[in-house]
């Protein structure tokens, strides 16, 4: 009889390359490697398993930020962890999250080994924020440059550019970049407005809040968001509010509130800047301005000849604040 086995090669046989190897079948392959990515995140959360085990099939970008955010939760102390609750950007790394620099090596390894990324230490140095580090990494994947980090400016800096001085300036730091500026204030229950805001009842004002957005504008127009054709810088002695719509005020904040600022350009052309803009303590929303609107010119470039609106800022202004002074409405 003649041996089936010569005759009906196996599969096993016909599954050896060349070199007269076997490679491991693709199934393995990837259960291996699923096994391998379950230890790696063992403890972080389901969601951050599920969106690595998604991602390393399809690529999609759409899966990173679920898991950095599930990275950064395992090295981040216990009590901490509802900072990140929300997807808030504009959580800091150290200043709100206690992460080290070696806490920050631990992170980056994992989330390099994670996403199969090379990551370099000084691409690292100027992330402050859950939402840069995101952006860096959304770029690094795409294979597009990321955008150059936003520059953070201590109160010192702040008071050093700024037409505005201490007790009527409302920005403890910010970061300004290409996209957008961001900042915070911490009301300290000390502001001079507070005495009379009302009594035994302290409430910041809705016209300081908003104040507090305009300097925030103001500050990217004087850091160079709105780059000229001509290279000239702006004039801050030259910036004026003008106007402001689409004011809703959803928070009456109080003395020990953080704030957190955010103001976007929508579109500018001198001697006119808007921008959106909106405040929130923690995740809740405080205000949200659909545009806020400054005059400004440029140092050694003709006057704009555009006054002020005075009476325009002054309705505004008058009409937020009894919408702040309201109960929340949502």
């Amino acid at each position: 009889m003649t041996d089936s086995a010569n005759n009906n090669p196996s599969k096993d046989d016909s599954s050896k390359n060349t070199a007269g190897t076997t490679p491991p079948l693709p199934t393995q392959t990837q259960e291996n490697d699923e096994a391998a990515l379950r230890e790696s995140l063992k403890r972080c959360s389901p969601v951050t398993v599920e969106a690595a085990l998604a991602f390393r099939v399809t690529r999609d970008p759409a899966f990173v930020p679920a898991i950095v955010i599930g990275i950064v939760e395992r090295f981040v102390e216990p009590d901490l962890r509802s900072k990140l609750k929300g997807g808030a950007d504009d959580v800091r790394l150290i200043d709100d999250l206690g992460i080290d620099s070696l806490t920050m090596m631990e992170i980056v390894i994992l989330v390099e080994e994670v996403l199969q990324v090379q990551i370099n230490n000084d691409e690292l140095r100027n992330l402050r924020s859950i939402g840069e580090v995101k952006v860096f990494i959304d770029c690094k994947l795409r294979g597009v440059p990321p955008p150059a980090p936003a520059r953070f400016l201590p109160i010192e800096q702040i008071a050093a550019v700024m037409p505005m001085q201490p007790p009527f300036l409302f920005l403890n730091e910010a970061s300004v970049g290409a996209s957008g500026a961001e900042g915070k204030y911490k009301i300290t229950g000390d502001e001079f407005f507070l005495q009379g805001h009302f009594k035994g009842n302290p409430v910041m004002p809705a016209s300081m809040m908003l104040e507090a957005l305009g300097q925030l504008a103001v500050l990217a127009l004087v850091e160079g968001i709105i780059p000229s054709e001509d290279g000239l810088a702006v004039d801050p002695a030259t910036i004026y509010f003008t106007s402001c719509e689409g004011v809703r005020c959803h928070r009456i904040c109080r003395p020990g509130d953080l704030l957190s600022l955010s103001v976007k350009p929508k579109r500018a052309k001198m001697p006119l800047a808007t921008f959106e803009g909106q405040i929130r303590v923690g995740q809740e929303k405080a205000v949200v301005v659909e545009e806020i609107t400054l005059t400004f010119g440029y140092a050694g470039a003709p006057a704009a000849g555009t006054a002020p609106v005075e009476n325009t800022t002054a309705t505004a202004l008058e009409t937020t604040d009894s919408a702040a002074t309201a109960p929340a409405n949502s």
